[in-house]
């Protein structure tokens, strides 16, 4: 089966996009004395944080389910896979050149990396998904119930271990997307395609106006725009210093 994008998706991711390079841009300019913000602390912008990476999980699932339902063959999914992973590799290795204590090692490409294969191996789960991604949430929930009960759990927050996100304090770390609660998200994301494939597919396939076409095209580089916007930024406001 011909594979087929659609721009609705596309241009919701590129919402994402978007927002994030907003985001980040802001975090530039505290990070080079531009501005004085909490960016770790301050609910204003760790709340957008978890609404981007959730646009972006969403996204992600919504795109597995699309290609299951194309019949994508495994061939191309881990060429995708692959350049993900290797994305992944190069955020440490730049982000431990700018933040040595605090480098990037289970950030969001890390974990998309992990997501992506547990659902695209879980996709005929059907509206099972709905209950594992609430199930994945609610564990978080009680990983932290289960760490101030027993205090020989504390294991979990040592680097080997923390990838799992059963944690009770969040790791050093400038960028942190762990496998719990995030890969509910994106099992919801993939149930939500689903449906809307089963259900409404001409709501997915309903042509944008054309105001919403930079969105789209944006949405279909999302992973070349994620790993250049941040030293384009960074350059950008070194040269302005």
């Amino acid at each position: 089966m011909p594979s087929r994008r659609f721009d609705s998706i596309d241009a919701l991711r590129g919402i994402a996009i978007v927002w994030m390079t907003v985001f980040h841009f802001c975090f530039d300019l505290d990070h080079f004395g531009w501005i004085r913000q909490d960016f770790y602390r301050d609910p204003f912008w760790t709340w957008q944080r978890s609404a981007i990476v959730s646009l972006f999980l969403l996204c992600a699932g919504l795109g597995q389910a699309i290609a299951v339902d194309q019949r994508q063959d495994a061939r191309r999914f881990w060429k995708r896979w692959s350049q993900v992973a290797a994305c992944a590799l190069l955020v440490t290795i730049g982000s431990w050149y700018v933040f040595p204590q605090s480098f990037i090692y289970f950030g969001v490409l890390h974990g998309i990396a992990l997501m992506l294969v547990i659902v695209r191996f879980t996709g005929g789960w059907g509206r099972w998904l709905w209950l594992a991604g609430a199930l994945a949430i609610g564990l978080k929930f009680a990983a932290l119930q289960a760490h101030a009960l027993w205090p020989a759990l504390d294991f979990l927050n040592d680097r080997p271990w923390n990838w799992l996100g059963l944690v009770s304090r969040k790791p050093q770390t400038e960028d942190y997307v762990p496998l719990i609660p995030w890969l509910g998200v994106m099992w919801w994301g993939m149930a939500a395609g689903q449906w809307l494939l089963q259900h409404h597919r001409s709501l997915l396939a309903r042509p944008l106006p054309r105001v919403a076409a930079p969105l789209a095209w944006l949405g279909r580089w999302s992973l070349s725009w994620y790993m250049l916007h941040q030293p384009l930024l960074f350059g950008i406001l070194l040269s302005l210093r």
